[in-house]
């Protein structure tokens, strides 16, 4: 864990969701394998061509962004596959419950930081996908604020889905924590908004939130 900012006086708590809420290195590979598989069918290409090609335009892209990474539904955008296809290839693929198990040690962290503090997701993936990832690991009902990729149509890192995440509820920019495994998709920009970022390795670090959150 790594604390970038915390803010005097905290009242909500943003959240990534994969590989934040969860520590699964193979359902979060499997998220990116299955887009990449289908992207390469449909330029008829094999699994390993395909892969190739979107590192090379991963890489590409960062070099002329200052090195910071992009976001896969970025790189599909740069292959001509739009944000509503992406949503929809998404909510098709992503099964979370054929990797994921409810979570009784995140149920009772969230549990905790929901007393003192709004909870919310902002994610890459659709709504639809983050409620049952939520529902699976038994947080559903103690994450009130989701947005998703078909909130905004816009992929993190952008400040839509944040601003999107302050009205919704209703708090204010500097009060605001983001937390999150990626720091140029997660906390760069929620940094550069003003709010207060902490780097996560997966949800171990998360479990360990009440007690840093009530120290600072």
């Amino acid at each position: 864990m790594k604390i970038y900012r915390l803010p005097s006086a905290i009242s909500a708590l943003i959240f990534d969701m994969d590989l934040t809420l969860y520590s699964h290195a193979g359902y979060g590979q499997y998220q990116i394998d299955i887009l990449v598989e289908r992207l390469g069918k449909l330029r008829g290409l094999s699994f390993e061509e395909m892969k190739r090609s979107v590192e090379e335009v991963r890489e590409t892209w960062a070099e002329s962004h200052g090195g910071l990474q992009p976001s896969l539904s970025n790189i599909l955008l740069s292959y001509g596959i739009s944000m509503e296809e992406n949503i929809r290839w998404r909510e098709e693929a992503n099964e979370p419950e054929r990797f994921l198990k409810k979570d009784q040690r995140l149920v009772e962290t969230m549990k905790v930081l929901s007393r003192s503090f709004t909870l919310g997701v902002v994610t890459n993936n659709p709504v639809l996908v983050a409620r049952k990832t939520l529902a699976v690991l038994g947080v559903g009902d103690l994450i009130p604020v989701l947005v998703g990729l078909d909130t905004c149509m816009v992929s993190k890192p952008h400040e839509k889905p944040f601003v999107k995440f302050l009205e919704l509820a209703a708090c204010p920019v500097e009060s605001c924590v983001s937390i999150g495994d990626r720091h140029d998709i997660d906390l760069a920009i929620p940094l550069k908004m003003g709010m207060g970022g902490i780097l996560v390795d997966g949800v171990e670090d998360v479990y360990e939130l009440p007690e840093v959150l009530t120290k600072n």
